[in-house]
């Protein structure tokens, strides 16, 4: 055994290691309990792996790694959400095929990933880009066509204009394209759409079911936008129809003084004969046409437009008020039409004073259901689900002139991209497919006739709608998965992810998954039992990471220089793991030294387990350990194990069991260094086949206290303390913390006063 830590010797020949004996790779046993632990699988970019992948991913392989020692038996998965621009538009860019281009990445990634020593089961590695895959993407979308779930419209879209592409509204941040930054305009066009409002109501109450934090159900439940109210109906004068609106508050009705329409509503036209001023209202539509959601509802001065000429009946007062056409009204929230309430409403009273409208302060209040009829509506809209685009899953229906649209037969799939020459989007709006004619001309399944093939591609988010569904039984060609591995994995036990999926992909595999339950195809409602999100990693100083700034770490970088298992260490040690926390180089430093520590501890061994360490430590410390894994505390955790091992270091002799209970802990987050250490005393098998330690509560007499920790008189961060360290443990553990790491700057304290229990300030 070398006296040294080299990572370089270690790691490569560990991972060799797991990988020919297939130490991950899980059958279906059933023996054991099973546990399905999973990541959100990346996209393979040309830029590599980034350090916030790393964060998810080891965290999630602590978990795995652990329940295995637990006695699990754990599928831990990876694969690749491979369509998408970036690698299309590199493709214009260069002119290589994206088929080339996405292998080359994810090649890349997958060396990247093994580097890290994460314990995935590469035996069933996806790819969205897999015909063999895309064939049940495509195949899922005829089931959705097939129970009328998935139709055509022509509908005003959210048109980035620079990639000439529709987007949903989940894809729109602040008005903007969210892969450009383009201002998004809005545009006419036929489009696929996936119905996902008819699943509205039970994607918000089954939140009620699942353990997701807070913030994500938050997120998710004001996105679908929930509202009860009532549909109250106002009759136009000398005109046959009504004007629908909804609202939440019915018992206002005596207070509203005029209505206003969304410019788009369909009655601004049917009333257009008797509306005297209808050159200004079509020049208002016309205006209100280039704006988008964002202009037309933030804050800014209201305008809008009456329709002279016309007026509606309020229901409660019988008394007329006037009709008008704001743009802060939108087409489908609600009816497309309010009546407004200006007494109770600053928007409304907003309007209604710069057009002189009435306000009545002192109105009779309604009966809830006095003037209309209860009503639920979401503000959530279904799902624009075609792109113009090429590296996309082909949309698997043909058209026919005789028999309309004809779903391509099963024995059919997959329709497969073919090969172009151009990837540009057509200046028409159409997908590159459009110009390959071979391709789109073809016999219609039904009557024989010629007819063509869909030219729009399903979007990104197709593809991982559903892949922790493929992950079961990844070579199944005959469905989907089978019901049988279906019934043994899912649902996924515990799902780690960003919070900016939030009303994206977790929102829409929900929903897929709901309509395969409801098609008696998957065996529960819900995907994920678990839901959890880590924090984004910044950059130096709290910016954001990105090229142009020049402040991208390349986690291929810290593994030469420092070993993958310094850079676990250091990414779960780093801060909580649900919050957002600045990389700093200098921080390294403190988890290699500590792994440095954990190996020269093997000098100071012996093989006497009578030898009496510190055992209440290191029964509070499995303890700990134990506990904060399961609540992804993985900086207290780290913390935890330092301690203990500062401990050890000041014993003139470790037994080899209280060694080896250290090694068990620091496993799932140091793999290399504890499978090499645990080799030199005599053990044949991996450590990870060992049980997880179990501790002693009868030695567990002392409690936790958190300290603060002061920086020159401010708080900079806190740490647990257990109350028998001495002031010597307690100063040692605080100079590696990385936030006092962060404030010393390399700096070297003139004082670390310790109060024991209470407080350490370092005075610089």
């Amino acid at each position: 055994m070398s006296k040294d830590y080299d990572p370089k010797k270690i790691e490569p020949k560990w991972q060799k290691y797991w990988e020919d004996k297939k130490l991950y790779e899980v059958g279906e046993e059933k023996k054991n309990p099973k546990y399905y632990a999973l990541v959100e699988f990346p996209y393979p970019s040309g830029d590599g792996l980034h350090i916030g992948h790393v964060r998810s991913y080891t965290a999630m392989d602590i978990i795995s790694r652990k329940r295995r020692m637990e006695g699990y038996e754990v599928l831990y998965p990876m694969g690749w959400d491979a369509f998408g621009l970036p690698t299309e538009n590199y493709a214009i860019k260069t002119g290589r095929p994206p088929a080339e281009i996405t292998k080359e990445n994810t090649d890349n990634f997958r060396k990247q990933l093994k580097s890290l020593g994460l314990s995935f089961d590469w035996s069933r590695e996806i790819n969205t880009t897999d015909p063999k895959y895309y064939k049940w993407t495509q195949w899922l979308f005829l089931k959705f066509l097939e129970n009328n779930l998935a139709y055509k419209a022509k509908i005003a879209i959210n048109w980035c204009p620079k990639d000439k592409i529709g987007l949903a509204n989940e894809e729109v941040i602040n008005g903007c394209c969210e892969k450009c930054g383009t201002p998004v305009e809005k545009k006419e066009k036929e489009q696929w759409m996936l119905a996902i409002t008819k699943y509205a109501d039970r994607l918000d109450k089954d939140l009620d079911t699942v353990d997701f934090p807070e913030r994500v159900k938050t997120q998710q439940r004001n996105w679908i936008g929930k509202s009860e109210g009532a549909e109250i109906e106002f009759e136009i004068i000398n005109h046959d129809s009504k004007i629908k609106v909804f609202t939440t508050r019915p018992d206002t009705i005596f207070g509203a003084t005029y209505m206003v329409l969304a410019p788009e509503h369909k009655l601004v036209s049917e009333l257009k004969s008797q509306i005297t001023n209808w050159k200004e209202v079509e020049n208002y539509i016309k205006d209100t046409k280039k704006k988008t959601e964002i202009d037309r509802t933030g804050e800014k001065e209201k305008t809008g437009v009456e329709l002279k000429g016309v007026k509606a009946i309020n229901p409660a007062t019988e008394e007329e008020i006037p009709i008008w056409i704001a743009d802060y009204v939108l087409p489908h929230y609600g009816t497309g039409a309010i009546m407004a309430v200006p007494a109770d409403d600053t928007r409304d009273e907003e309007f209604a004073h710069k057009f002189n409208l009435p306000i009545i302060k002192d109105y009779q209040v309604a009966g809830f259901e006095d003037f209309g009829k209860k009503k639920t509506t979401f503000k959530l809209r279904d799902w624009v689900f075609s792109r113009q685009r090429y590296w996309g899953e082909p949309i698997p229906v043909i058209h026919c002139e005789k028999c309309g649209i004809v779903a391509v037969p099963e024995k059919d799939l997959p329709v497969v991209l073919p090969e172009v020459v151009k990837y540009e989007p057509t200046d028409t709006g159409e997908s590159p497919l459009a110009n390959i004619s071979e391709w789109v001309n073809v016999k219609c399944p039904k009557c024989g006739e010629m007819a063509k093939r869909e030219t729009d591609t399903m979007p990104q988010w197709a593809g991982s709608s559903w892949y922790f569904l493929r992950y079961p039984d990844t070579a199944n060609d005959k469905e989907f998965a089978s019901r049988e591995k279906l019934n043994h994995w899912t649902p996924v036990d515990w799902y780690n992810g960003g919070m900016e999926h939030t009303t994206l992909h977790l929102l829409y595999s929900r929903f897929w998954n709901k309509f395969l339950y409801d098609l008696k195809l998957v065996p529960t409602s819900e995907p994920y039992q678990k839901r959890t999100s880590h924090g984004f990693i910044l950059g130096e100083g709290g910016e954001k990471m990105s090229k142009s700034r020049g402040n991208v770490v390349n986690p291929d970088v810290v593994v030469e220089h420092y070993g993958a298992d310094t850079l676990r260490v250091y990414e779960m040690f780093m801060g909580p793991f649900e919050q957002a926390i600045s990389w700093n180089d200098d921080s390294l430093v403190g988890p290699r030294r500590f792994l440095e520590r954990v190996w020269r501890l093997q000098e100071k061994v012996v093989d006497n387990d009578s030898y009496v360490g510190n055992k209440s430590l290191l029964n509070q410390t499995i303890k700990k350990v134990t506990d904060d894994i399961e609540l992804l505390s993985l900086n207290t955790a780290v913390s935890a194990m330092m301690i203990l091992v500062n401990s050890m270091e000041k014993q003139k002799q470790v037994s080899k069991k209280d060694f080896e209970i250290i090694l068990k802990l620091l496993y799932p987050f140091a793999p290399h260094i504890t499978e090499e250490l645990w080799r030199t005393f005599d053990h044949k098998e991996s450590i990870g086949l060992e049980p997880w330690p179990e501790f002693d509560e009868t030695q567990i007499m002392d409690e936790e206290v958190t300290i603060g920790v002061q920086v020159n008189g401010k708080l900079r961060t806190t740490m647990t303390q257990v109350s028998n360290m001495s002031e010597d443990d307690v100063r040692k553990a605080v100079l590696e913390l990385p936030e006092v790491v962060k404030w010393l700057n390399g700096e070297v304290p003139k004082k670390v006063i310790v109060i024991l229990g209470k407080i350490v300030n370092i005075v610089v």
